[in-house]
């Protein structure tokens, strides 16, 4: 793997992990359970992306 897509890769990483905060945070915040559970199901979809660009490594 080049320098250029290590830094893509670890790139990609730090946005996933962002976006698993940033549902699982929403998440605690709804209180309509149809929302609740969509922006739960974004957070495990978001952790399955970092999954696999972690793999990659």
């Amino acid at each position: 793997m080049t320098t250029k897509e290590l830094l893509y890769v670890e790139d990609a990483l730090g946005h996933e992990q962002y976006f698993q905060t940033q549902c699982a945070q929403t998440a605690q915040q709804i209180k309509d359970g149809e929302l609740k559970n969509l922006a739960q199901q974004m957070q495990t979809k978001h952790q399955e992306i970092f999954q696999n660009f972690y793999s990659l490594l």
